[in-house]
């Protein structure tokens, strides 16, 4: 039985961080979540509540909203690494972006920090259907995106959370860099096919020019740090073809194979989150 840490997880109540904070509670570490809303809050754009929520902590896990890719974030990084090593935080778990070269500028702050560190990059994640920017789409039937023939190694958030929880309490993960996909790479085309079988619904897909995809973001009123780091992971990420590789370091570290896609929709489907299914004919 491990000891038992006092961690901050940093974005606790968002994809992965939620995920990581439950699984922290079930293993016996004492959990605070750092969140807007949280007591004691932290907010990434109001550095005066960085303080109390790092005091008495031993680890954290950090989660930069919306990216590290985003202007502005290697500063913030920067300044909360400081002062976690002055509130004598231990070590830091970071959530960076696999293939990402600004989040890898932000990688090298917390590596250099002198905290005992593990940095977790991750490729895009299988919930980005369910729980973000595309779940509107599969909701409405109708998925329009750009790069219909990029293959993209989605990764589950639920190994994300595990990976991120066995580096926090275990420092034979000090001073590693993870790499994390799922078991395959597969085009938006046919995670739109995946998504389709899980449910029993039509849903069309339809490839757009990023430039096109970029006018509809911008049509639609979306705000514009959200349209340029859509368009970042578009032209700077899912264009470079060994983003497209597939890993096998969620295996390392678990000791079980990354989980497929399918299994992601399938499990998804039957939550009811896409609403109810329609059975399948026989």
């Amino acid at each position: 039985m491990k000891n038992s840490s006092n961690i901050l997880v940093i974005g606790g109540t968002g994809k992965t961080g939620r995920k990581v904070a439950q699984e922290l509670q079930k293993r016996g570490q004492k959990v605070r979540i750092g969140g807007r809303n949280s007591n004691p809050a932290f907010d990434w754009s109001k550095p005066d509540t960085w303080a109390e929520a790092l005091e008495g902590m031993d680890k954290v896990y950090i989660v930069f909203y919306p990216d590290l890719a985003v202007p502005g974030a290697l500063q913030a990084i920067t300044k909360l690494t400081e002062m976690a090593k002055e509130a004598g935080v231990q070590k830091a778990v970071l959530l960076s972006g696999k293939g990402e070269q600004e989040a890898e500028r932000c990688e090298q702050v917390v590596a250099q920090s002198g905290m005992d560190y593990t940095l977790v990059r991750a490729s895009w994640f299988s919930q980005n259907f369910s729980e973000s920017f595309l779940m509107e789409p599969i909701l409405a039937g109708y998925v329009a995106l750009p790069m219909p023939d990029a293959k993209i190694p989605f990764v589950d958030t639920g190994d994300i959370a595990e990976v991120v929880v066995e580096a926090l309490i275990n420092d034979a993960h000090n001073g590693q860099t993870y790499e994390l996909t799922g078991p395959r790479a597969i085009t938006f085309r046919a995670a739109v096919r995946e998504i389709e079988a899980a449910t029993g619904k039509s849903i069309v897909y339809r490839a757009v020019s990023l430039e096109d995809y970029k006018a509809s973001m911008e049509a639609a009123g979306l705000p514009d740090d959200y349209v340029w780091l859509i368009d970042y992971l578009f032209r700077e990420v899912l264009s470079v073809p060994a983003n497209q590789d597939v890993t096998r370091d969620v295996e390392r570290v678990l000791g079980r194979p990354a989980t497929d896609f399918t299994a992601y929709a399938q499990k998804t489907a039957a939550s009811g989150i896409w609403g109810e299914t329609v059975p399948q004919s026989v």
